[in-house]
C-alpha cells in the first residue's frame, strides 16, 4: 500500500487481513528507518504496531475515544491518522512531537508525557458521554508497566462503577523501561503463564470481563479480540502479549537500551553519534556505589528511570538491595524514603525533575512536614534539559524551593555537585533537594566551600553585582567579563541554597547601584525574587531575569536565552541599564 495515501483510519477499513499484516510490515518498516535516523521511542513503537492497527481497523476514532497511557507508544497511531508524511520524509521528521498532542490531530485527546493517566481520563470521558447519552466506546490503551502506578490502580478500583461500556486495553511487554517491579507484574505473570486462564485475577476480582491475547503481535487475534468488546456495555480488560522491539532484533535483545534511543546503527544498535564523555548521571551512579559501599544504611532510589540517573543494569547489579526501583510510582517512592528515614536508614532519591511533580503532596506531607532527613537528587531541571512540553524542567525550583523544612541547593561544576552528594548524605540530617547541572559538563579549580546554606562570592567587585544558579552560572560570568572590558567591576555570585537568602552576603550588597539575578527556571518564585524581596528594604535596585512563567514545547534553547535576556551579552546589557 502506498502509505502516503493513508489520511484516515477510513483508509484502511477495506483492507483485508493479509493487506493488513503487509501494511504493518510497511509500517514498522519505515518506523524503523525514521527511529534509527532521527531517534525516539524505540521499543515501544515498534511493540504495538499490529496492536494500533487492529484498534483503528476496529473501532472507529474519533468518534470513538482512544487515550494513550503515556503516549509515547502512539507513532503509528499518528502514521494512521493524517501524518503519515512526518514518518517517511526525512524533512518532515520534526512536523510531530513524541507524544499525543490535539494540537495536531482531532485524533489525540490529551497532551499526555507522564504515565498512569489513560484510566483516569478515559473514565472521566465515559462518564461524561453517560450524561449526554451518546454510545461511543472509550478505550484506555496502557502498558509499559504504567499499570503500576498510583493513578492507574486508583483509576482501575473506580471504573467498575460506570457500569457502562469501558475497555482497557493492557499492552503487556514484561517491561518498563527497564525490568518491571512489584507483585503486580508477578500477578501479569502468572495471567500469562494460564494463557489468561487462572482463577486468581485481580481484574475479574475487582468487576471486569477479561480477554486474554497470547500472541499480542498477531494482527488477525486482536481484531477477533476487539471485535468481540467492541460497544460492550460494561467493563472490559483486553490482556495483549506483546514483544517490546518487536521486528528489530537489537531492541528485541536490548529493550533497556531501546526503549529510548537516539539515532542508532540498524543493525548493529550502536549510537551514530558517539559521546564518551562522562555526564552528571554517571558521575551521581558513581558516587553512590561509592557511598553505599561505604555505608550499608544509604539506598539509592528511583522510580522506574534508573537509566536517567546513571544506574545500568550493571550498577544496579553491584548494589543489591541497596538500590530500589518501586517501579513508576513517584509518590510510593517519595514517601517509602520518608519510612526509610524514619526508620533510621539514609535515602537518597533519584528523579527526573518533571516527574517530581508528581509527588510534591508527599514533599510536603510526608518528609517536609515531619523534617525527615531525606536526599532527593533532581535531574533534568532548567533550561538546557528535556523540551516537550509535558517533560519540561523549569518549574522545580518554584515548586520545591518554597516548601517549609526543605532545603534546595543548586550545582554550577561537577566538583561542587559531588561535595553537595557527600554533604547531604553524610552531614545535612535535615530533608535536602539537590538540582543537577545539566547542558555542558562542567569542572572548576575553585575550591568548594561546603556550608552550602550561604552564597559563594566568585569575584568580589563593587557597584553592581550578578547572582546567577546552576547552569546558568557560566552565562552570568562570561557577562561579567563582559562588563570588566567596559571599565566595571562587577561582584559574581554563586547562591547554591535556592530555599533561603543568605542574608549577610545581601546586606553588604545594600548599597548597590544594580543587583542582577539570573534563574534557570521560571521567574515566579524562584530565588531572584527572594533576593529580590529582601534587598527591598534597602531600596536597592534589583532585576530579576529568568524564565517566563509558560508552556513551552520542543524549544530552541538559544531561541528561549534571546528570548528571555539571558544570553552572556544580554546580562551584561542588562547590569548595565540604570
Amino acid at each position: 500500500m502506498d502509505l502516503l495515501k493513508i489520511k484516515s483510519p477510513e483508509d484502511i477499513k477495506g483492507l483485508n487481513e493479509n493487506e493488513l499484516e503487509i501494511l504493518c510490515d510497511q509500517l514498522r518498516e519505515a518506523l524503523i528507518k525514521k527511529l534509527a535516523a532521527h531517534g525516539g521511542h524505540v521499543g515501544p513503537n515498534l511493540g504495538v504496531v499490529e496492536a494500533t492497527v487492529a484498534l483503528h481497523y476496529v473501532f472507529n476514532a474519533p468518534k470513538d475515544e482512544i487515550v494513550y497511557d503515556v503516549s509515547h507508544q502512539s507513532y503509528v497511531h499518528k502514521m494512521l491518522t493524517g501524518r503519515i508524511g512526518a514518518f517517511i520524509d526525512p524533512a518532515r521528521y520534526d512536523e510531530v512531537t513524541g507524544y499525543t498532542s490535539p494540537h495536531e490531530s482531532p485524533y489525540d485527546l490529551f497532551e499526555v508525557g507522564h504515565t498512569s493517566t489513560s484510566i483516569s481520563l478515559a473514565t472521566g470521558l465515559a462518564k461524561a458521554r453517560d450524561l449526554q447519552g451518546r454510545t461511543n466506546n472509550v478505550i484506555a490503551f496502557i502498558g509499559d508497566a504504567s499499570l503500576g502506578g498510583g493513578m492507574a490502580l486508583e483509576a482501575l478500583n473506580y471504573a467498575p462503577e460506570l457500569g457502562t461500556n469501558f475497555i482497557i486495553v493492557l499492552n503487556d511487554n514484561q517491561r518498563s523501561i527497564a525490568e518491571n517491579h512489584g507483585e503486580l507484574y508477578d500477578h501479569l505473570a502468572e495471567l500469562r503463564n494460564s494463557n489468561g486462564q487462572s482463577e486468581n485475577n485481580i481484574f475479574k476480582a475487582l468487576g471486569y470481563d477479561y480477554i486474554y491475547v497470547e500472541e499480542g503481535n498477531d494482527l488477525r487475534q486482536l481484531i477477533k479480540a476487539f471485535n468481540k468488546v467492541k460497544d460492550s456495555d460494561h467493563v472490559v480488560v483486553v490482556h495483549i502479549n506483546t514483544m517490546k522491539g518487536m521486528g528489530l532484533p537489537v531492541a528485541e535483545a536490548h529493550k533497556e537500551n531501546f526503549h529510548f534511543s537516539a539515532p542508532f546503527d540498524v543493525k548493529t544498535g550502536a549510537p551514530l553519534h558517539i559521546d564518551v564523555s562522562e555526564g552528571y548521571d554517571d558521575m551521581f551512579a558513581k558516587r553512590m556505589i561509592s557511598l553505599m559501599q561505604e555505608n550499608k544504611n544509604v539506598v539509592t532510589m528511583t522510580a522506574g528511570t534508573p537509566g536517567a540517573i546513571g544506574f545500568s543494569e550493571d550498577r544496579r547489579n553491584i548494589c543489591g538491595k541497596q538500590f530500589i526501583d518501586v517501579g513508576i510510582a513517584e509518590q510510593d517512592c517519595i514517601t517509602m524514603s520518608a519510612g526509610l528515614a524514619k526508620g533510621g536508614a539514609t535515602p537518597v532519591v533519584g528523579v527526573v525533575s518533571t516527574f517530581l511533580q508528581r509527588a510534591y503532596d508527599q514533599l510536603s506531607h510526608d518528609i517536609a512536614i515531619n523534617d525527615l532527613p531525606v536526599v532527593i537528587v533532581d535531574f533534568y531541571g532548567g533550561v538546557f534539559a528535556m523540551n516537550d512540553v509535558t517533560h519540561l524542567g523549569i518549574f522545580d525550583v518554584a515548586m520545591v524551593s518554597n516548601i517549609p523544612n526543605i532545603t534546595m541547593i543548586s550545582a554550577t561544576n561537577a566538583e561542587e555537585y559531588l561535595a553537595m552528594i557527600d554533604w547531604a548524605v553524610k552531614e545535612a540530617n535535615k530533608p535536602i533537594v539537590i538540582r543537577t547541572p545539566t547542558g555542558q559538563m562542567r569542572n572548576s579549580n575553585r575550591k568548594v566551600e561546603t556550608d552550602f546554606l550561604r552564597y559563594e562570592v566568585v569575584e568580589s567587585g563593587e557597584e553592581v553585582a550578578i547572582i546567577a544558579e546552576g547552569a546558568l552560572f557560566h552565562n552570568a560570568a562570561e557577562a561579567a567579563q563582559i562588563l570588566k572590558a567596559k571599565g566595571l567591576n562587577p561582584t559574581l555570585i554563586n547562591p547554591r541554597i535556592l530555599s533561603a537568602v543568605d542574608e549577610a552576603c545581601l546586606d553588604s550588597l545594600k548599597d548597590y547601584k544594580h543587583v542582577v539575578t539570573v534563574d534557570n527556571g521560571i521567574l515566579n518564585g524562584g530565588f531572584g525574587q527572594k533576593v529580590a524581596g529582601y534587598l527591598a528594604k534597602y531600596g536597592t535596585k534589583v532585576t530579576c531575569l529568568g524564565l517566563k512563567n509558560e508552556f513551552m514545547d520542543r524549544f530552541d534553547v538559544k531561541d528561549v536565552l534571546l528570548k528571555n535576556n539571558l544570553t552572556p551579552e544580554q546580562i551584561a546589557d542588562v547590569v548595565l541599564s540604570e
